[in-house]
């Protein structure tokens, strides 16, 4: 079992990194870095994000998940 989630994690660290390299730079400058926006722009957070943007949350939330099960196991 430990096997089989360490080559699942390794696929997710492969995936992650594909899918952040993938992404588009944005223009930002230093507001972007520290969440730069009003709490105005909160509300409909999820629906602006692109379709790698949302990939990429999801594969981090597994990785996350896989990380402490492997700690834990």
């Amino acid at each position: 079992m430990k096997t089989f989630l360490g080559i699942i994690h390794i696929i997710l660290c492969i995936a992650l990194s594909g899918v952040v390299l993938l992404q588009q730079r944005k223009q930002g400058g230093f507001a972007g870095i520290f969440g730069g926006g009003t709490q105005a722009d909160m509300g409909g957070q999820w629906q602006r994000f692109t379709g790698l943007t949302k990939i990429t949350v999801v594969l981090t939330g597994i990785f996350m998940v896989t990380s402490i099960i492997l700690v834990l196991y």
